[in-house]
């Protein structure tokens, strides 16, 4: 039976920076993936992307992985507009407010997805089995067993389970989840308008839900547009020039006309929470514990810090000779990251059901407090940090200054 330290199932983004992390702090590491993913100039262009955060970069930076995916690959926007649709409320935010060069960046998967697994084959202490999918676990006093589908069996000191929000993995250890549906769904696609994007993530909220543009290169954007789930069949019905007059529409003709597009694709949003992140010998991170409202982008983001903290505390807890799959040391990266992000889920959910509405009274004070937030000069800093990933108890990877590693 082959033994490691740390097994991670689940080789998307968050379960490769886990594996990429866990491996870097000198930990032997098993990495089961049902599916190699292309390299990246072989997958076709992803309608959905990724707004990186500051955070999140920096992640990426101490992993070694960033210059691989920036600048070639990634679009950096420096400001960023909210407006209401229902009145005059409006905010924007400029990187310079609070000394940075950009707020964040907008990535497609497929990019960050080949830097990372780039570096796992190349790492000595990670061993990459895939395509492989776990069938079955038992979780004993000194070691977790993993059963793969080919009948081989692996163990270790601590179960990672990174493999998204409908986790089999959390399934069969039994792992309680509560959440809702929004009865709302995202569509997505990349389009291109005949106004510049200004290199700002633009939105804008709708009584359904909100339509973000985030800039990419050559002037095109990636679309979320949220709207009532009984919508979505009709938009993706649509044929090409009458999606482009709708979302134009929609959008306030902001950036002009929409003159091209790609493809559609469309997914139902539901709020998902793990009751608990850990039991003994197994942690979960990423959509495996949490699944957010996406109006802020902040689904990944969450999940790289849930990676970097695990790290954080596997490998600090193996420094001082503790069992890294202890409940006792699992403990402390659950209450590091559940309470965070259960304020960010709430938080989202606040927005959303503010501005998802054709209340009047509420519109008024929507607009009045975009107007404030666009008014309040020095309070706003926080806000937009936060908003950053900059704010909170940051793990260290994130925490990387990028003077030191410039040379990523």
């Amino acid at each position: 039976m082959q033994h490691s330290d740390v097994i991670v199932v689940g080789g998307g983004i968050v379960g490769a920076t886990a594996a990429n992390a866990l491996a870097q702090s000198g930990l032997r590491v098993a990495l089961i993936e049902a599916r190699e993913p292309l390299p990246a100039e072989q997958a076709k262009p992803d309608p959905r992307v990724f707004a990186i955060t500051r955070a999140s970069e920096r992640i990426f930076r101490s992993l070694g992985v960033w210059n691989a995916i920036a600048p070639q690959h990634a679009c950096a926007f420096t400001d960023m507009e909210v407006w209401d649709a229902g009145g005059d409320g409006l905010t924007h935010f400029d990187c310079a407010e609070i000394g940075e060069s950009c707020l964040g960046h907008i990535v497609e998967p497929r990019f960050i997805q080949a830097a990372l697994w780039q570096a796992l084959q190349a790492s000595d202490c990670v061993t990459l089995y895939c395509p492989a999918r776990a069938t079955g676990v038992v979780s004993q006093q000194d070691s977790v067993q993993l059963t793969l589908e080919s009948g081989d069996t692996l163990s270790a000191d601590l179960l990672v389970a990174a493999d998204g929000a409908r986790s089999p993995l959390r399934s069969m250890l039994g792992m309680e989840t509560h959440g809702h549906d929004y009865r709302q769904s995202s569509l997505v696609a990349l389009v291109k308008t005949t106004g510049s994007h200004c290199n700002t993530a633009w939105q804008r909220f709708l009584p359904g839900g909100p339509l973000a543009f985030l800039p990419m290169q050559d002037n095109w954007c990636s679309i979320v547009w949220t709207v009532p789930s009984a919508e979505i069949e009709r938009l993706l019905a649509l044929d090409k020039d009458g999606f482009h007059r709708e979302l134009a529409d929609a959008f306030d003709h902001r950036l002009g006309d929409v003159v091209d597009s790609g493809e559609r694709e469309a997914w139902p949003l539901r709020r998902l929470h793990a009751e608990h992140y850990v039991q003994p010998r197994v942690a979960l991170i990423g959509d495996a514990a949490h699944a957010i409202h996406p109006l802020a982008g902040q689904g990944v983001n969450l999940g790289l810090l849930d990676a970097a903290a695990l790290t954080e505390v596997v490998a600090a807890a193996r420094q001082h000779e503790r069992d890294p799959g202890s409940l006792q040391v699992l403990r402390r990266y659950e209450r590091w990251r559940r309470g965070d992000n259960l304020l960010m889920m709430m938080a989202m959910d606040g927005i959303n059901q503010a501005f998802s509405n054709t209340r009047s009274p509420l519109g008024r004070l929507r607009n009045l407090g975009l107007s404030l937030v666009n008014r309040s000069g020095a309070a706003r800093r926080p806000f937009l940090r936060h908003a950053m990933g900059l704010g909170g108890d940051l793990p260290l990877l994130a925490k990387v200054t990028e003077e030191v590693h410039s040379s990523n």
